[in-house]
C-alpha cells in the first residue's frame, strides 16, 4: 500500500524537525577546525590544532576519564536500582503502585536548579561535596527514573503467565527473575543503561553545584572554556563527543537489527 499524503507530510515534517535539532550542534564542525585561539569560523585556513590539544592536554584528558568513570558508575547503580524498582512495582498490584511510582519519577518534573539546591544541602553534611561519590549518587537519583521508564515498558508486554509457570515448576524468584523476567526485559534495561549513561554525561546543573576542584568533569570544564576564556578546543571536545553519540546509536540499530532478524527467523 502507497503511503498518502498525510504520511508524506509526516515524514517530511519529521525530518524538518530533525535538521531544525542536529544542524545548530554541527556548527561545532567548522568552529573546531579553526586556526584561531579563540571561537571563530575558519577563514579559508582550517587546523587540527585544538583537536591536539584536546588529545594531549592533560586537563582535558582528566575531565574525560572523570566523566567517564562517573558515567558508568552511575549507568551501573541506576539500571539496578531502576530495573528492581520496576519489578518490584510490576509484581505488586495496589492502589499505592501509581504513587509510588509517580514519587519515583519527580526527578524528571523538579527542576534541575532544584534539585542541585537539594543535593547540596543534602551532601554538605555527610561530607561528599566535590568527590566522586557525591556527585555519582546525584546523578543515580537523577538517571534513576529514565530507567524505571524503559524496563516498565518492556514489562508491559511480558506475559506473566510465564512467570507463573517458572514459579510452578518450582524456581526460586531469584531463580525466576534471573531466568524468565531479565532475558525478556533485556531491552528495556539495555535502553535505561543508555540513558542513564548519557545523563550523567551530560549533566552540567547539578555538576557545578556540588562539584569545585578535586572533581572537574567534562561538561564544567567545557562550561568554563566557553564562560572565561571561549577556547576553540571546547568546539573539538563538542565534536567528538557528537561522534561518540552517533557511533553508540549506530551500534545500538545494529544489534536491534540482528535480534529482529534473528527472532523473526526462529518465528
Amino acid at each position: 500500500m502507497k503511503p498518502g499524503l498525510f504520511d508524506r507530510l509526516n515524514r517530511v515534517g519529521a525530518w524538518m524537525v530533525l535538521l531544525f535539532l542536529v544542524l545548530p550542534a554541527l556548527i561545532a564542525i567548522p568552529v573546531s577546525l579553526t586556526p584561531k585561539r579563540f571561537l571563530s569560523m575558519p577563514e579559508g585556513e582550517y587546523s587540527l590544532r585544538h583537536f591536539r590539544h584536546l588529545f594531549t592536554s592533560p586537563d582535558w584528558l582528566s575531565s574525560f576519564a572523570q566523566s567517564g568513570i562517573i558515567a558508568a558508575s552511575t549507568a551501573i547503580l541506576a539500571t539496578t536500582l531502576g530495573t528492581l524498582c520496576a519489578i518490584g512495582l510490576w509484581r505488586v498490584t495496589s492502589r499505592n503502585t501509581e504513587i509510588v511510582r509517580a514519587f519515583l519519577l519527580l526527578p524528571l518534573i523538579i527542576p534541575q536548579i532544584i534539585s542541585a539546591m537539594v543535593f547540596y544541602r543534602l551532601l554538605v553534611p555527610m561530607g561528599l561535596i566535590d568527590s566522586y561519590p557525591g556527585l555519582i549518587l546525584a546523578h543515580t537519583v537523577l538517571a534513576t527514573p529514565l530507567v524505571l521508564i524503559t524496563v516498565s515498558a518492556s514489562l508491559a508486554n511480558f506475559d506473566p503467565r510465564l512467570e507463573q509457570a517458572s514459579r510452578n515448576l518450582g524456581a526460586s524468584n531469584w531463580t525466576t527473575m534471573r531466568r524468565v523476567i531479565l532475558p525478556s526485559v533485556k531491552p528495556g534495561v539495555y535502553a535505561g543503561a543508555l540513558f542513564a549513561f548519557i545523563l550523567s554525561w551530560d549533566e552540567i546543573v547539578v555538576t557545578l553545584f556540588i562539584s569545585k576542584f578535586n572533581v572537574y568533569t567534562l561538561p564544567r570544564r567545557m562550561w568554563n572554556g566557553i564562560r572565561e576564556n571561549t577556547d576553540p578546543t571546547v568546539a573539538a571536545a563538542a565534536v567528538v563527543l557528537i561522534a561518540i553519540t552517533l557511533i553508540a546509536f549506530a551500534i545500538s540499530a545494529v544489534i536491534a537489527r540482528r535480534r529482529a532478524q534473528g527472532a523473526a527467523s526462529k518465528d
